[in-house]
C-alpha cells in the first residue's frame, strides 16, 4: 500500500467520519445543540475539502494509485452515509431521500466494480451529472448539520433541504444514466449465463 501526501489526507477524511457523528451524541452540558451544528458542519466541510484536494494533489505530483482510487470513493461514501444517518435520526432529512442517495451509491459502486472485472470501467466514468449531483449533497448536508441562519440571513435548513432534493433527482437521474450506459454489457453478459 503506498502512503503519501493524498492518501494521508484520504485517510484523514476517513478518520474525520465519526467526529462528524459523534458531534450529536455528546451532552448537552458540553456542546449546546447550536454548538454541535457548528462543529459537525465545520468538519464536514473540512473533510470535504481533503476530498477535493487530495485528487487535485494526486493528479499534479503524479501520486494516483490504484489504493487510492480505491480508498477515495469509499471515503466520500462513508462520509456522506454517516452524515445521512444522522440527519434522519435529528428529523432534519427525510429517510426516503437517504435510502436513495445511499441505495444508489451501493449499486452504482457495485455497477463500477463488475465493470472494472470485466474490463469496461470506462462505460461508467463518473460524468458531469454526478458531479453536479455531490456538489448539491455537499453543500446540502454541512448547511442542514448547521441548521440555523448562517450571518442571520440565509436559512440553512430551508436552502439544505432544496439542495438535498436537488442531489436526490440527480442522483436517480445519474443512477439510470450509469445503468442505461452499461445496459448493453449486462444484457450480453446476462444472455452468456
Amino acid at each position: 500500500m503506498p502512503f503519501n501526501i493524498p492518501i494521508f489526507l484520504t485517510w484523514l477524511r476517513v478518520a474525520l467520519i465519526p467526529l462528524v457523528v459523534g458531534v450529536f451524541y455528546l451532552p448537552f452540558d458540553w456542546m449546546t445543540r447550536y454548538e454541535q451544528g457548528v462543529a459537525a458542519a465545520a468538519i464536514f466541510i473540512i473533510a470535504a475539502v481533503t476530498d477535493w484536494f487530495d485528487g487535485f494533489l494526486a493528479r499534479r505530483w503524479n501520486q494516483t494509485s490504484a489504493f487510492g482510487a480505491f480508498l477515495d470513493p469509499v471515503a466520500d461514501k462513508l462520509m456522506v452515509a454517516g452524515a445521512l444517518l444522522v440527519l434522519v435520526q435529528l428529523d432534519r432529512v427525510n429517510a426516503a431521500f437517504a435510502f436513495v442517495i445511499i441505495g444508489r451509491e451501493i449499486a452504482i459502486s457495485a455497477l463500477r466494480e463488475w465493470m472494472a472485472q470485466i474490463g469496461a470501467s470506462k462505460s461508467v466514468a463518473v460524468s458531469s451529472l454526478g458531479k453536479i449531483k455531490t456538489t448539491a449533497q455537499m453543500a446540502a448536508i454541512p448547511m442542514l448539520l448547521f441548521n440555523e441562519r448562517l450571518f442571520y440571513v440565509v436559512d440553512c435548513s430551508y436552502w439544505g433541504q432544496w439542495l438535498l432534493l436537488v442531489a436526490a433527482v440527480l442522483t436517480v437521474w445519474s443512477m439510470f444514466y450509469y445503468l442505461r450506459k452499461a445496459w448493453p454489457l449486462i444484457k450480453e453478459r446476462a444472455g452468456h449465463l
